[in-house]
C-alpha cells in the first residue's frame, strides 16, 4: 500500500516540487494548502485538502482520512522584508500554525515530521561557510519564527514527533520538465523577478544595495536547484523512517553567488541584456550567506545534482 504523507503548502513553489519528487519515489502527497499563496494548478501528484494551517481539526482530519504516516511542514509567511513590517503575522501564521499540527500528529500519533526552515536562522553568520552547529541569531521576525518552530518541534519529541528541520538557502530554478515553477503574486525573489523584469511584467526591478562588503557590492547567497532541494526532502523522510534522530541539516552546495553574477547567468539564459537600476539595501538583509552542507550530504546522502548557475537559469527561464 502507498504510504501517504500530508504536504502542508503542498500548492507553493517549493511544497509542488517535493509532491513531485515524493510521488517519484513511491509515496502519496496529500496537500494540505489554503491557497491563499499555492496555486491549485500545482496539486498533480495527490489529493487535496482546502484548510488553515492554524486549524488544529482540520489537520488532525486530514491526517485521519488520508492515513498519514508522516508530515512534511512548509506552509508559511516567508518574506523576509513583509516581515519586518508585519511580524505579528508571521508569529501568528508561523508558529500558532506550526504548533496545531504539532498537536494533530500528536493527537493521530503521526510520528515523523519534515520541517522546512531556512538559513535565516542563522542571522549574520560568525564565519563561512555556516555549519549547523553555527549560533543560532537570526536578524528578522521570518527567521525567529522559524527558530522557534524549529525548537518546539524539537520539544514534542516528549509527545512522540521525530522532527528533522531542513535548513535552506536559497531555492531557486524550476522543475526540468516545465511541470511547475515559481509563481507568486507578489514575487519577492531575485532570479525570477530579474526575469518577469525582461519579460515586461514588472516595472520597477532593482538591486537592493551595492555596498555590501562582498567582491561587486552585492550580497552574495548560496543557491540550490528546488528539484535538488525537493529531493532533500524525501531523503529527510527516509531517514526518520529507518530510525535517524532529529535534529538540523543545511540544503545548499557550499558556495555562493553574488546579485550581479546571477543577473549575468539570466542575461545569459534568455539571451537578453538585464537592466541592473541599484537601489538601498533592504533592513535584515546578511553580506554573505553559504552553506556547510556536508552534515546532509554524510548523514542523508543529499548530493545537489541540479544547482549550477546556468541550470539554475536555465530551468527558471524555460519555465
Amino acid at each position: 500500500m502507498t504510504k501517504a504523507v500530508l504536504v502542508t503548502g503542498g500548492a507553493g513553489y517549493i511544497g509542488a516540487h517535493a509532491c513531485k519528487a515524493l510521488a517519484k519515489s513511491g509515496y502519496l502527497p496529500v496537500v494540505y494548502d489554503d491557497l491563499s499563496l499555492g496555486h491549485a494548478a500545482h496539486i498533480k501528484w495527490g489529493p487535496h485538502v482546502r484548510g488553515d494551517i492554524r486549524d488544529r481539526a482540520a489537520i488532525e482530519a486530514a491526517l485521519r482520512q488520508h492515513n498519514a504516516q508522516a508530515v512534511i511542514h512548509f506552509a508559511a509567511l516567508s518574506a523576509v522584508g513583509e516581515s519586518m513590517a508585519e511580524p505579528a503575522r508571521y508569529y501568528d501564521t508561523n508558529v500558532r500554525g506550526t504548533m496545531a499540527l504539532l498537536d494533530a500528529m500528536v493527537a493521530t500519533g503521526t510520528p515523523h515530521l519534515v520541517f522546512s526552515s531556512t538559513a535565516a536562522v542563522y542571522g549574520e553568520p560568525e564565519k563561512l561557510p555556516i555549519s549547523e552547529d553555527a549560533p543560532l541569531v537570526p536578524v528578522n521576525p521570518y527567521g525567529r519564527t522559524k527558530l522557534v518552530c524549529e525548537r518546539m518541534a524539537a520539544d514534542y519529541a516528549a509527545h512522540g514527533v521525530k522532527a528533522v528541520a531542513l535548513r535552506y538557502f536559497n531555492a531557486s530554478g524550476a522543475d526540468p520538465e516545465t511541470e511547475i515553477g515559481e509563481k507568486r503574486a507578489n514575487e519577492t525573489h531575485l532570479i525570477p523577478r530579474a526575469m518577469m523584469a525582461l519579460q515586461g511584467y514588472i516595472h520597477d526591478f532593482q538591486v537592493f544595495g551595492s555596498d555590501f562588503p562582498t567582491p561587486d557590492g552585492t550580497a552574495i547567497r548560496d543557491y540550490i536547484h528546488v528539484t535538488d532541494l525537493a529531493d532533500g526532502h524525501v531523503l529527510a523522510l527516509r531517514y526518520l523512517e529507518n530510525g535517524g534522530d532529529p535534529g538540523a541539516f543545511n540544503l545548499g552546495v557550499g558556495h555562493g553567488y553574488s546579485v550581479l553574477e546571477i543577473l549575468r547567468a539570466v542575461a545569459a539564459a534568455s539571451g537578453r541584456e538585464m537592466p541592473a537600476p541599484k537601489g538601498a539595501r533592504r533592513p535584515g538583509d546578511p553580506n554573505i550567506l553559504v552553506a556547510d552542507p556536508s552534515r546532509a550530504g554524510q548523514t542523508l546522502g543529499f548530493k545537489p545534482v541540479h544547482s549550477d548557475l546556468k541550470t539554475i537559469a536555465e530551468t527558471g527561464w524555460k519555465w
